[in-house]
């Protein structure tokens, strides 16, 4: 009986260690590098922001935008329209724009909680005196999604992550 007890117990210790495991693997944040291949228009860099979004569509966080001329933000319609209505301090996660044929390689951080939650990741693409996409590339964010290779609609040729 008590090595039942025993074992009884073990078990129980060993699912709570699990359990906390996992609740660890589910906060905090981690850092992917996102590459970007253009496909090969003519014409001025592309600027592309990278969203979080919803099941809705509704934007929830900007992860990423390439091109740093604030007065170009407005070409990206409906991003801007979000970024207008709760403007967030963006400096740190901006760089420059891509042009046609290029790639470009940046570092998303993505909250855990967030995989495998019906969210998504939205590139929107704009190009001077060009059509503008709202959903160049927009992949669920799910493991699979972040291991594979995502093919885009417009300027965007594809997007692979890897773990940084």
């Amino acid at each position: 009986m008590l090595k039942l007890t025993k074992l009884l117990i073990l078990i129980i210790l060993v699912s709570l260690g699990f359990s906390k495991t996992l609740q660890a693997q589910n906060t905090g944040t981690t850092k992917y590098k996102c590459m970007i291949q253009m496909t090969n228009y003519m014409g001025e860099g592309a600027y592309i922001v990278v969203s979080l979004v919803d099941a809705k569509g509704g934007y929830n966080k900007t992860l990423y935008v390439l091109g740093s001329d604030k007065k170009w933000y407005a070409d990206l319609k409906e991003w801007h329209k979000a970024f207008s209505k709760k403007p967030s301090n963006i400096s740190a996660i901006t760089g420059a724009s891509v042009t046609g044929g290029d790639r470009s390689v940046v570092v998303l951080e993505i909250e855990n909680a967030k995989i495998n939650s019906n969210y998504k990741i939205r590139f929107e693409s704009a190009v001077e005196d060009k059509p503008y996409n709202v959903k160049d590339l927009e992949i669920p964010l799910t493991t699979e999604s972040l291991s594979a290779k995502n093919e885009g609609t417009g300027y965007i040729r594809y997007v692979r992550f890897s773990p940084n």
